[in-house]
């Protein structure tokens, strides 16, 4: 089984180094650099299974590209946050209209966005996106090309300890931000493998739980961007690694979510979700 790894998704990150992952599958590790690549991914065969936040697999529906929910984590209320600059005038969401906010569009970041301007009475047309991409956020948020910051682990961590950003809004105050694992139901996965995908990813979350350490060091021995040992392991002592099979409560959220882009415009159509057979 060929299994994509981006760098956001931590679960399928510790996976990748966790000794004796998926055996039973004869996995492939494919590694790519975002989770929005995923659909593409799956679309082409090169993976045939990925794990990221709740939005691309909407976005992958959007294209009629028939998604299959897998697995999905607990929730994750600490793994994001909108910050602006600590001098900013800008002190709750509702004076976020107008402004400049960078983000990775189509990823959580923009439900994040979506569902806390909307408790603001404004929406997503009420803000000027502006899509982060390879560039550092941080510095374009401290130096004034952008007026907010949605932020994610392990970033956040690290600007949470700092003193010149503060946070107006954390996710567990919006939405879940939940992990799913998924695939296209073009790719044929057998109700065998779909169980033991999720067997095994809440065997290592167990795993993950119980040496935070280890995690950390694994997770620390292949980072790019300078995050220590100590650092990564307060990422990791911070979620729930809790993974459990797609049930009705995770299909409706993400109904929900769709519901809620498409109110805002960032969908052109409605999705209507069903659980599959598989997952029943």
């Amino acid at each position: 089984m060929r299994i994509g790894v981006h760098p956001n998704n931590l679960h399928l990150r510790l996976a990748r180094l966790w000794p004796g992952a998926f055996a039973d599958l004869q996995p492939i590790f494919v590694s790519y650099a975002e989770g929005g690549d995923t659909a593409a991914l799956l679309e082409s065969g090169e993976i045939d299974l990925g794990g990221t936040g709740s939005t691309p697999p909407l976005e992958a529906d959007m294209r009629g590209l028939g998604v299959e929910y897998i697995a999905a984590s607990a929730p994750r209320p600490a793994n994001g946050a909108i910050f602006v600059r600590s001098g900013s005038p800008i002190g709750s969401v509702a004076e976020l209209k107008g402004r400049r906010i960078s983000l990775i569009d189509g990823s959580f970041h923009t439900y994040l966005l979506a569902r806390s301007l909307e408790g603001e009475g404004l929406s997503l047309p009420d803000v000027e996106r502006i899509e982060s991409g390879a560039r550092d956020a941080l510095a374009d948020l401290l130096e004034g090309r952008v007026d907010a910051w949605v932020a994610m682990s392990p970033r956040l961590e690290k600007a949470l300890e700092r003193d010149d950003v503060r946070p107006i809004v954390r996710c567990g105050a919006a939405i879940p931000n939940r992990s799913l694992f998924w695939t296209l139901q073009r790719n044929g996965l057998s109700a065998a493998e779909t169980r033991a995908i999720v067997s095994e990813l809440s065997r290592i979350g167990t795993d993950i739980a119980a040496d935070p350490r280890t995690a950390a060091k694994l997770l620390a021995s292949g980072d790019r961007g300078g995050t220590d040992i100590d650092a990564w392991e307060k990422v990791v002592r911070s979620r729930d690694f809790t993974v459990f099979p797609i049930d009705d409560e995770i299909i409706a959220e993400q109904q929900e979510e769709a519901d809620t882009l498409l109110r805002h415009g960032h969908f052109d159509k409605p999705i209507v979700l069903e659980r599959s057979e598989m997952t029943k």
